[in-house]
Parts: structure tokens; C-alpha cells; sequence
């Protein structure tokens, strides 16, 4: 902050140094003053020029040193409290500007807040003839024909389903309740909603759980399963996914592996990016690159730990392992 003082105060400075080495050049061309008694002076005031600039060097730069090192949020009761108009003038202005920053983002945030709202109440209304949908085709006679409309029918039921879940996630601490959990139980509910599905595309499960219960939320597990299980299925033809659980040092662990079209290696750092697809058929028009980043940032509130394993063209394996029990105290406590 020196170096900024001196450089401000600079054509001051130079000012000084100028009218004193003029008082000594009249001095000495002028016999009739004594160029000693004029020398002794300039020292003098060159002495208390120097205390002079050491006094406002503190006074002047107290501001800006706190105006500096202010920590930036809306508190504005945090701007140092200025001494001089000056200062009084840059206060101010940064007090006015904060004030107007907070409303527009009050404003933005009434916006953001609104639109969550509308989006929410869009998602529950179109659930209404989605249902209405399904009863329809239940009852249509050609098998076939059937079978192709529940497909389109589950895509935009898990899409919506996914955007309600997405608009919810910034606030699921808010409506997290952890219980022990029948993961038979939730899983097979899973497979059974996307039971037609897995039929058009001649793909079976195989379920091996030696650990059934564990300590979750249902509701944003069976979300989790979900997105993976969709993954899997949308990925792979006619072919098995094995889905086991199993303890591993203390923590229980589940596995959901298709033999699908699997994940390229360089990929594999990526697919809870969001928006992410893949970089290997680049041109898919059905991957939205949604589903595994909501599941990541699901998986992030449950504290569960997901590990990826995949080779192209072989199969991926999803690894989902749960927190211990004492861990869990910090997710009931939010």
C-alpha cells in the first residue's frame, strides 16, 4: 500500500521537491540572503513534510487497506467507515451498488422461485392424462400396438419423472428421511414398472441379494435406481442385467451390470458431467445426458459412493455402496 501511496501522491511529492530546490536557487543567486540559513530551512520543512506524509500515509490508507481485505457478500454493515468526504463518496457508491444488486437478485430469485412452482405444478397436471393414457392402451387388443405405445409411453413418463426429481434436488436435505429399506423389495417394484419395456427388448434380470435391508431414503434410492437401470436397459439388447448386494468391509454394496454397449475408457471421468452424452456415438439423439449426473447428485446427499467399471462394446457395471450406520447421523441431521 505504500508503493500506491507514493504513486498517488507523486506530482505532490514533486511539487515540494520543485518550490524548495527553487527557494535554494534564489538563495544562492540573491546576495543579500544568506544561502546557509535558507539550506537549514528547507531541511526543516523537508523534515516535517516527511512526518507529514508518514501521518496521512496511515490516516488515507486505513480505508482503503479495510476496503481491500473487505470480505465480499451483502453485510454491509462490513464496509469500513469512512473519514474523509472522499472516502464518504466511495462508501456510498459501494453501498448503492450492493443495494441494487440485492434487489435484482431478490427479483431473480422471486423469477427462479416462481418458475420452479409453474414447472412443478406442469409435471403434476400432465400426470393426470398420462394416466389416463396408460388405461387406454391397456385395454387396446393388438398386442403389438401395445407394446409400442407403452414404450413411448415410459419414455415421457420417466422424462417428466426426471424433471420433477431435478427441480427438487437443490432442496432434497429438506426432504430426506433415512429408514431401513427393503432393497428386494424396492428394486423389484423398479423392474416391474419397466417390465414391458425390458420385454420389447428381449432383456431379462438376474437378482442375487444377500443383504436386503440397508439405511436409505426410498424415495430418492428407487430415483437413483432408476436412472441406472434405464441406462442399462436403454443400452443393451437382448441380454441379462445382474443386480447383486453383498457386505464389503462393513458397508453393504450393490451391483447393476448389463452387457450392453458399454462406456469408452476416455468417457469413463465424464458421464456424471452434466449435459454429457458420450463422445463415441456423438450423434445419439437419445441419451440426454441428465440421468447420471440427477443420480450423482443424488448419491452426493445419501453419502452412497458410486464406482463405474465399463469396457465398449462389453458391459458396464454400476457399484453403489452405502454409508456406514454412524454416517448417517450427519444425513438425519440436515
Amino acid at each position: 500500500m505504500i508503493k500506491v501511496f507514493l504513486r498517488e501522491r507523486l506530482s505532490w511529492f514533486l511539487f515540494f521537491i520543485f518550490s524548495q530546490l527553487f527557494v535554494l536557487l534564489i538563495a544562492f543567486l540573491d546576495p543579500g540572503i544568506q544561502f546557509n540559513s535558507m539550506l537549514y530551512i528547507v531541511f526543516i520543512l523537508s523534515l516535517f513534510f516527511s512526518v507529514f506524509t508518514i501521518v496521512r500515509h496511515h490516516k488515507e490508507t486505513r480505508f482503503y487497506k479495510a476496503l481491500k481485505n473487505y470480505s465480499q457478500s451483502f453485510d454491509l454493515t462490513m464496509i469500513p467507515e469512512a473519514s474523509s468526504t472522499f472516502e464518504s463518496i466511495a462508501s456510498d457508491m459501494i453501498q448503492n451498488q450492493k443495494n441494487l444488486y440485492k434487489t435484482e437478485l431478490n427479483k431473480l430469485h422471486i423469477n427462479v422461485e416462481r418458475e420452479k412452482d409453474d414447472t412443478l405444478s406442469w409435471i403434476h397436471e400432465m400426470k393426470t392424462p398420462l394416466t389416463t393414457m396408460q388405461l387406454i392402451i391397456e385395454r387396446t387388443n393388438d398386442q403389438e400396438l401395445k407394446r409400442q405405445l407403452m414404450y413411448e409411453w415410459l419414455r415421457v413418463h420417466f422424462l417428466l419423472d426426471q424433471k420433477l426429481h431435478q427441480k427438487r434436488i437443490p432442496f432434497i436435505h429438506n426432504d430426506l428421511f433415512i429408514e431401513k429399506t427393503n432393497l428386494k423389495a424396492l428394486l423389484f417394484q423398479e423392474i416391474k414398472s419397466l417390465k414391458l419395456w425390458c420385454v420389447q427388448k428381449g432383456i431379462g434380470f438376474d437378482v442375487n441379494l444377500q443383504e436386503t435391508v440397508v439405511l436409505t431414503d426410498a424415495k430418492w434410492f428407487s430415483f437413483m435406481t432408476r436412472q441406472i437401470l434405464t441406462n442399462s436397459i436403454k443400452y443393451s439388447e437382448s441380454s441379462d442385467i445382474l443386480i447383486e448386494s453383498f457386505i464389503k468391509e462393513e458397508q453393504c454394496v450393490l451391483t447393476i451390470t448389463d452387457y450392453g454397449r458399454g462406456i469408452a475408457k476416455k468417457d469413463l471421468p465424464r458421464i456424471f458431467d452434466r449435459g454429457f452424452t458420450n463422445t463415441v456415438t456423438h450423434l445419439d439423439q437419445v441419451a440426454t445426458g441428465m440421468g447420471l449426473y440427477l443420480t450423482k447428485q443424488v448419491a452426493n446427499s445419501l453419502h452412497i459412493t458410486i464406482e463405474v467399471t465399463s469396457k465398449l462394446d462389453e458391459g458396464t457395471m454400476f457399484a453403489l455402496t452405502f454409508p456406514k450406520e454412524n454416517d448417517l447421523i450427519d444425513i438425519a441431521s440436515m
